[in-house]
């Protein structure tokens, strides 16, 4: 019999690994946008808004059919074609509805954004995240019927027409242009005058060469629509959509509360230039949460086909332990050699920013714990309870930021981000011991985060210098990966 937890790692490494790649590149398109097409702060600062709209759009217009395609497909008394295709309906009709309000709004919406001569934003992204909505469904049925390759081909497509367009307009048009170079590249398709609309526009073309890619996963089979069916995914998906919603409040509300709560004391400017350097370092923190997203991908249905199975409550335990290991050995990997990882960011006028990169990583990790940590409430069926969590925690979010951006600026707002992250996984552990406990080995769990961040706090209070730093450096991160090695060997096959 095939051990669930390598199965798992399979899977992470499978479907993770278009996840991470295209993080990757998108997270290696900071350089790009920060040093070859040399954004501003206050120019960074435009893209660090409006992908925080995106964020919250994309969990709006899904409404939580993902996760309840995952849970009716696995229950014996429904048709799982059925359930597919009411769902792909549903967010068809809903996603057309929301471009067409855009297109016809787009103008008011530009204003309330406070882009007045950029309308062509909102009519762009709506259509970027109406296709990302519905392209969500057939990506999650090839993730549940274990179809690495395709699900790889639409996600690589996506990515690389992105990135290479990324680097035609703002790698090669944009430096050539800026030296007064022209050619007929450059005369036919670089318009100067839209700037970082090319980061937009790479994204629109991209999202549309994904949503054609996966047509015929929408459309190969047709079995009826079933509205009472959609009615009863809709009554499960309904608090995890609620639970979303206020996730991406967690996750984006104060980039959104910066501009709004500092425009009117320091200016467009100078407020967009707080927003682009803390959206840069804010990625900075991303290397954590690479893992965590492609963790996600393969754990939520690998934890819901594991419910029948004898040991289930075992392996989540284990699954647990092996997820606090590996994020550990992240941030101290990255903490500990942050002289070398701030180059990421080729412009100093940023680096001001790079101390919420402990905060927001450690906040991160608190995230992942949290997520895998859900499960009991989505296996228990009281969903209700994750959107309870995740309403607190939005609620504890936006205060804090409301109180703090005014004072802190963005410091405050990482410091939101950290206790709001850690107060709902304080929370779901507590309320899970009531509905779904599940024995998790809390000291190693305590051990491994414990030791990680000690070790960061000794190291940097000595500060050492030059050749030595690096070395003395290196032997922590070697000596944490030897110690781990040594308390887990017994299961060092699932490592």
């Amino acid at each position: 019999m095939t051990n669930p937890l390598k199965k798992l790692a399979g899977q992470t490494a499978i479907y993770g690994l278009t996840s991470i790649i295209g993080r990757l590149l998108t997270w290696f398109m900071v350089p790009i946008y920060i040093g070859a097409a040399k954004f501003t702060t206050d120019q960074y600062g435009i893209i660090t808004e409006m992908y925080s709209y995106v964020a919250f759009l994309v969990v709006f217009l899904t409404y939580g059919m993902e996760t309840a395609f995952f849970r009716f497909s696995t229950l014996q008394d429904e048709d799982k074609r059925k359930v597919y295709t009411s769902i792909i309906y549903s967010l068809l009709f809903s996603s057309f509805l929301f471009i067409a309000f855009a297109f016809l709004f787009n103008q008011p919406i530009s204003n309330w954004l406070k882009y007045p001569h950029n309308k062509e934003f909102v009519t762009w992204f709506a259509i970027i995240v109406g296709l990302d909505a519905v392209s969500s469904i057939p990506l999650a049925k090839l993730r549940a019927e274990h179809k690495a390759i395709k699900f790889a081909v639409a996600n690589f497509a996506n990515i690389i027409v992105f990135v290479g367009l990324n680097l035609f307009f703002l790698a090669y048009c944009r430096p050539l242009y800026a030296e007064g170079t022209t050619n007929w590249l450059i005369n036919t398709f670089y318009n100067p005058d839209i700037g970082v609309g090319y980061v937009f526009i790479s994204n629109l073309v991209a999202s549309i060469v994904k949503f054609v890619i996966l047509i015929p996963e929408m459309f190969h089979a047709r079995y009826g629509f079933e509205f009472k069916l959609l009615k009863k995914m809709f009554v499960y998906a309904l608090p995890l959509l609620v639970f979303g919603l206020a996730g991406i409040v967690n996750e984006t509300i104060d980039r959104i509360m910066l501009k709004r709560m500092l425009f009117d004391t320091l200016g467009e400017k100078e407020t967009l230039s707080q927003l682009g350097i803390y959206g840069a370092c804010y990625k900075v923190s991303i290397i954590i949460t690479l893992f965590i997203q492609a963790f996600r991908y393969a754990a939520e249905p690998f934890f819901f086909a594991q419910e029948k199975e004898k040991n289930a409550k075992e392996t989540y335990s284990k699954v647990m332990t092996y997820f606090v290991i590996v994020c550990s050995v992240i941030f101290l990997g990255v903490m500990l050699f942050m002289d070398v990882v701030k180059y990421f960011i080729p412009n100093e006028d940023y680096w001001e920013g790079l101390k919420v990169v402990p905060i927001l990583m450690l906040a991160n990790i608190s995230l992942g714990i949290y997520y895998n940590q859900s499960i009991w409430y989505k296996l228990s069926g009281k969903t209700k309870f994750g959107a309870y969590i995740g309403l607190f925690g939005a609620i504890l979010t936006i205060l804090l930021n409301y109180i703090w951006i005014p004072i802190y600026g963005y410091v405050g707002s990482a410091w939101a981000t950290l206790i709001c992250y850690f107060s709902m996984m304080l929370l779901s552990f507590i309320l899970s011991r009531k509905f779904y406990p599940i024995k998790y080995d809390l000291k190693k769990v305590f051990f491994y985060l414990g030791l990680s961040f000690v070790l960061y706090l000794l190291i940097d209070f000595w500060s050492f210098s030059g050749a030595l730093k690096y070395v003395i450096h290196s032997l922590v991160v070697v000596s944490f990966l030897a110690l781990v090695y040594y308390l887990e060997r017994p299961k060092k096959v699932v490592i």
